[in-house]
């Protein structure tokens, strides 16, 4: 028998997405006894955050709580780096593990790379190759991919984006996206306890017989003239006597005063509160279609055979669209009204999407990762 001292592994995250593709991966390193997982949460998101934390069943070691009202790029990023290493000299990790590619990700991989403690990254190879769309997330995933250790992409595409830059083959291992590992958890959940989900009864009843489109949006990029166009193109296809709108509106208030001043009102768009998970994976399970300008949508939908327009110029995960699940519509609002129509018109083209392979996973993902770090230890 082993005599070995568990290898401490810290994972780092501050908002709601990460927290979703990495509660896989803290669910999966608790249960092995080849690791001592410590979770150390920034808050960049607060209350969407905490959401995931209870429904996963995860309580953070330690909580930077870093968010602030109007906070600029800078400022968070001076705060997650000197809180972060803080955390890492009282922890003394093996290795830190961070996702995707938010101000807390790259704070996080630069604060272990000061430390020279292996940086391992989640969702690794995502490109757009524009540096301001999504902005300023593009780089984010750069200069983490400049200094991890283990590179997990989630699909060949990924991988392929990681080898053009250089990255020892060895490095890069294809993994899945571990936000179908979390989809399927959390139907699961819903299965066995149904009131997890129970929040949007009163709106499946109220728009009962109509065809709901899911709607989110909170790009960076998209705020101002983008929001109004979108807002536009929702309140025009809302006019559809066949047609219900749910639209779970982002806290931040550049999205909701333009979605509130173009849709508040209106019979059969529901502008509600962001959902917790389990009933934003509902609103994925009774939309017929998915208009969003998200990224974990993107992989999230097509899961369960929800064709996705894409209101971005650019998308770093162009999988769902060369798969056929994801179609790129920008934000002009004449071309979002277009493709919606498209799909609720034209049965065969709404099958053609439907029904195409989704190309992020198997929901074995968090599994392969622990595997792999377990060859590094």
């Amino acid at each position: 028998m082993s005599t070995a001292r568990p290898a401490r592994i810290l994972v780092v995250f501050g908002t709601r997405p990460e927290a979703i593709k990495l509660f896989p991966v803290i669910h999966a390193l608790k249960a092995d006894s080849r690791f001592e997982c410590v979770v150390c949460v920034s808050a960049q998101h607060r209350q969407m955050l905490d959401q995931v934390l209870e429904i996963a069943g995860i309580v953070p070691d330690h909580d930077l709580d870093v968010m602030q009202p109007d906070q600029t790029l800078d400022a968070l990023t001076a705060n997650l780096l000197t809180g972060l290493g803080r955390v890492m000299d009282a922890v003394q990790p093996a290795r830190v593990i961070v996702q995707g590619d938010t101000a807390t990700a790259m704070a996080g991989a630069l604060a272990a790379y000061y430390r020279k403690v292996p940086v391992d990254h989640v969702e690794a190879g995502l490109r757009s190759f524009n540096i301001y769309h999504p902005w300023p997330e593009e780089v984010n995933r750069k200069i983490i991919g400049a200094m991890a250790s283990l590179h997990f992409a989630p699909t060949t595409t990924s991988e392929a984006a990681l080898l053009r830059e250089n990255v020892p083959a060895g490095r890069v291992h294809v993994t899945g996206n571990t936000v179908i590992d979390a989809l399927h958890w959390v139907t699961a959940q819903i299965g066995r306890d149904p009131a997890l989900a129970s929040g949007l009864a009163e709106l499946e009843a109220r728009f009962a017989g109509r065809r709901i489109i899911g709607v989110t949006s909170h790009r960076r990029e998209n705020f101002g003239e983008g929001m109004e166009q979108i807002a536009r193109a929702v309140r025009e296809i809302a006019q559809r006597p066949d047609v219900a709108v749910i639209f779970p509106v982002h806290l931040n208030p550049n999205v909701r005063k333009v979605m509130n001043a173009q849709l508040a009102g209106l019979e059969n768009v529901a502008l509600i509160e962001p959902l917790d998970y389990p009933h934003f994976a509902r609103l994925l399970s009774i939309a017929e279609i998915m208009l969003t300008d998200s990224g974990g949508v993107q992989e999230e939908a097509p899961a369960l055979g929800k064709p996705v327009l894409v209101m971005r110029e650019t998308t770093e995960r162009p999988e769902g669209v060369d798969a056929g699940t994801a179609r790129l519509v920008g934000t002009d609002a004449a071309r979002i009204v277009t493709e919606l129509s498209t799909l609720l018109d034209d049965r065969e083209a709404y099958e053609a999407m439907a029904r195409a392979h989704n190309p992020f996973g198997d929901g074995q993902a968090a599994s392969r990762i622990v595997e792999l770090l377990a060859h590094e230890i």
